[in-house]
């Protein structure tokens, strides 16, 4: 096949993933209701799908080293649709802990993957657009999964589940035959792949890349994770439990952040991307993102309050592909997949920290996770500017 058909395959099975990998979400507060489970498992069950996602991101970057990107999609796909299955029939708190462990797992692989395939086999030129087109349909088709699983689960919360494990095979078995091979036949030993699913091993990694540029790029990462993650379990929390809207309304308001966003990607972050310095569209971008998460804390209608975090949502959206093109750009060709595996290892960090402080703060005060992740972007702007004073000094 020709360049541009592998890269439809690519960009149609990623499509489909992301729409499926979000059917269970807006059902996920009903499952912990229906089950009598504390207020805090909605963030609890993510963190620990992010802590397997955080430790196995390095491993699957040296797997990618030793067969390629579309088997391990392949692999990951069918495995993460088998814990789904699972999931759908975990009745305890132990049991949905365990497959939400396991799902982490093969999320690392998959989101890894993504990023080394196109790292390792656009064009130099198309590097970043196609970044851009990842970043997009994670937003747009994650959002419209929000709204299929919501209705869906509206009739009954396991067949959003099995449609979504039929949707994720699918996917799987497009990547692997609709894209083409990166492997680069690097050979491991078992004792050296065991050593890789170190969970602190994209830290060691670090030391043959890390500099002041990357620290402070990693540091964004984290923070508006951290702030996007927090803000996107105590949103779907908060719509059910506080305002009491359905897993419908919660994929419908989805489905408008995924209009939204794509809009944004579509336009504005490639012409960010284009025409304009990135380190400083960088600090912008990040100040938005404050500005809205300040909104969602401060006493509003409920129109103005989804107004704010539609926004968030947006500028978060907008953030992701530039600060995936300004990290691949600074590393070498040869270290790109350890840079890539600890960009998405900080990324998981971030998203682990948000997940708990959103579950465990909202048992304090409904409104405490807001004030949380606003001073997350926060420190993220302090951080993006700290990049924008390194690069000058570094010129």
């Amino acid at each position: 096949m020709k360049y541009k058909t592998r890269y439809f395959c690519f960009f149609t099975a990623t499509a489909l993933f992301h729409l499926a990998s979000n059917f269970a979400h807006p059902v996920t507060p009903t499952i912990i209701q229906e089950l009598g489970l504390p207020d805090y498992m909605f963030g609890l069950m993510l963190a620990v799908m992010m802590i397997a996602n955080f430790a196995f991101s390095p491993f699957w970057a040296s797997i990618n080293l030793t067969i390629s990107s579309r088997q391990s999609l392949l692999i990951c796909c069918l495995g993460y649709a088998l814990v789904q299955l699972g999931f759908a029939y975990a009745t305890t708190q132990a049991e949905i802990l365990l497959v939400r462990l396991l799902a982490g797992v093969f999320l690392g692989g998959v989101f890894v993957s993504l990023l080394t395939y196109v790292v390792n086999t656009a064009r130099p030129e198309d590097q970043g657009k196609y970044l851009t087109y990842s970043a997009t349909l994670l937003s747009v088709f994650g959002a419209f999964g929000y709204l299929v699983g919501g209705v869906v689960g509206e009739f009954s919360i396991r067949a959003a589940f099995l449609l979504q494990a039929a949707v994720l095979c699918l996917a799987g078995l497009l990547f692997r035959f609709g894209c083409e091979s990166d492997s680069q036949q690097k050979k491991f030993s078992l004792r050296e792949l065991a050593a890789n699913a170190n969970p602190l091993d994209a830290f060691r990694s670090g030391k043959y890349f890390m500099n002041t540029g990357f620290a402070l790029l990693f540091l964004v990462n984290v923070l508006i994770n951290l702030g996007n993650t927090g803000f996107d379990q105590v949103f779907n929390y908060y719509l059910k439990a506080q305002l009491g809207l359905t897993s419908s309304y919660n994929g419908i308001i989805k489905a408008v952040v995924g209009f939204v966003s794509f809009f944004c990607n579509m336009t504005l972050c490639l012409w960010i991307l284009r025409k304009t310095e990135l380190k400083k569209s960088l600090v912008v971008l990040v100040s938005v993102c404050a500005l809205a998460a300040v909104g969602t804390v401060l006493p509003a209608p409920i129109g103005v309050f989804l107004a704010w975090g539609i926004g968030l949502y947006a500028a978060y959206s907008v953030c992701v592909p530039i600060l995936q093109d300004m990290v691949a750009n600074r590393a070498e060709p040869s270290l790109k997949n350890p840079v890539m595996g600890f960009f998405n290892a900080s990324k998981s960090l971030g998203c682990i920290v948000g997940s708990l402080l959103a579950g465990f703060l909202y048992e304090i005060s409904a409104k405490l996770p807001f004030v949380c992740i606003a001073l997350a972007y926060g420190l993220s702007i302090a951080a993006a500017v700290g990049y924008l004073l390194h690069c000058k000094r570094e010129a």
